[in-house]
């Protein structure tokens, strides 16, 4: 079984609790899958707000 990449762990658990204000226990007891997800509704939020299109490849 191979480790989860360290900075890729620390990029999701930075990018939830900026956004949702998460604390680092919340965060640790999230799996991969989830912390995932959660990052990929953040960043889907973020596009509405930003008035950008949900797949960008859609405009190309």
């Amino acid at each position: 079984m191979k480790a989860y990449p360290l900075d890729e762990l620390y990029e999701e658990m930075a990018f939830i609790a900026y956004h949702f204000h998460w604390s680092h226990e919340e965060l640790m007891q999230l799996e991969h899958g989830q912390r995932r997800r959660w990052c990929e509704e953040i960043s889907r939020i973020n596009r509405t707000l930003n008035g950008a299109p949900s797949n960008p490849f859609d405009s190309v």
